[in-house]
C-alpha cells in the first residue's frame, strides 16, 4: 500500500465524520490531484419561492395602498369626516406600508418572469 492511497483514505475517514449524521445530498467529494475548478462550484441550486415573505408584502401593499387612498381623499375633501386632522398619520403609516410591500411585489413579479439580475434569494424569508 502506498503513502498516496493511505493518505486518501485518511481524508475520506475523516470527511465521512464531518459530514455527521445529517447528509441532504449537498456534499460532494472534491478531487484530491486536480488543482483547478471543478464542475460542482459553478452548479445554481433551485430556487425556493418565499410564499411567506410574498404574501405578507401583497397584505402590506394591499393595506398601505388602502390607508393612502382613504387618507388623500379625506385630506382632498371627497370624504368628510369630524377629525380630518387625524388622516395625516394615516397617510404616513399608508406610504410605510406601501414601500416594502411595492418593492418585494415588484422583485417577486420580475424573479417569476426570470428578468437577468433578480431572483427570489433577493426576498428576505422568515421562518
Amino acid at each position: 500500500m502506498s503513502l498516496h492511497s493511505i493518505s486518501d483514505y485518511l481524508d475520506d475517514l475523516t470527511m465521512s465524520r464531518r459530514r455527521g449524521p445529517k447528509n441532504d445530498g449537498y456534499y460532494s467529494k472534491l478531487p484530491t490531484s486536480d488543482q483547478g475548478f471543478t464542475d460542482a462550484q459553478f452548479l445554481v441550486p433551485a430556487q425556493k419561492i418565499p410564499w411567506k415573505a410574498i404574501i405578507l408584502a401583497t397584505m402590506l401593499l394591499i393595506a398601505g395602498t388602502s390607508l393612502l387612498v382613504f387618507g388623500f381623499m379625506v385630506v382632498m375633501g371627497h370624504i368628510s369626516i369630524q377629525y380630518a386632522g387625524r388622516m395625516w398619520p394615516m397617510i404616513i403609516l399608508g406610504a410605510l406600508m406601501f414601500i416594502p410591500g411595492a418593492y418585494h411585489i415588484r422583485i417577486a413579479y420580475y424573479a417569476y418572469k426570470e428578468v437577468p439580475g433578480y431572483s427570489f434569494d433577493d426576498i428576505p424569508e422568515f421562518e
